[in-house]
């Protein structure tokens, strides 16, 4: 009887080792990048393209947005940081509120905190190239292509 018990035992393990686990439904984290042109006075635009990686696949994405405070210039930036809190893919998309500011005087480094209505958050920083001084609030507009 304790011999048949070890051998269902053993039995049940080795088919809980070579069953496969589902992928997991906790927010993961995603590598960014964007590239973004901006000019503005008083209020500012830009837009730009860029690509998520998120789970070993790539979705392209377009950004827009806007920005209203003190904004005087032009730039091209080119950002890279990660995404963190998405559950699907489509939770990346949506509208993303921050507030900062930032000099470039022919170049400067560009750093942005984003968050949308979905829990995510993005952090981003890079190069930029460009006349800018900036103190305001912005909203920005990513869409999945």
């Amino acid at each position: 009887m304790l011999r048949w018990l070890h051998w269902r035992l053993a039995l049940l393990v080795l088919l809980a080792l070579l069953v496969p686990v589902p992928p997991s439904f906790a927010q993961a984290s995603a590598q960014v990048r964007v590239n973004v042109i901006k000019a503005g006075l008083l209020v500012g635009g830009g837009a730009g393209t860029g690509v998520l990686t998120y789970r070993g696949h790539h979705y392209p994405f377009r950004v827009t947005g806007l920005s209203l405070g003190l904004t005087a210039g032009a730039t091209i930036g080119r950002l890279e940081g990660w995404a963190s809190g998405i559950r699907e893919v489509s939770d990346f998309a949506g509208t993303y509120s921050s507030v900062g500011g930032g000099a470039a005087l022919i170049g400067g480094i560009n750093g942005a905190q984003l968050r949308n209505d979905k829990g995510v958050t993005m952090v981003l920083q890079g190069p930029k190239a460009g006349v800018e001084f900036a103190a305001n609030l912005s909203t920005i507009v990513i869409s999945l292509r």
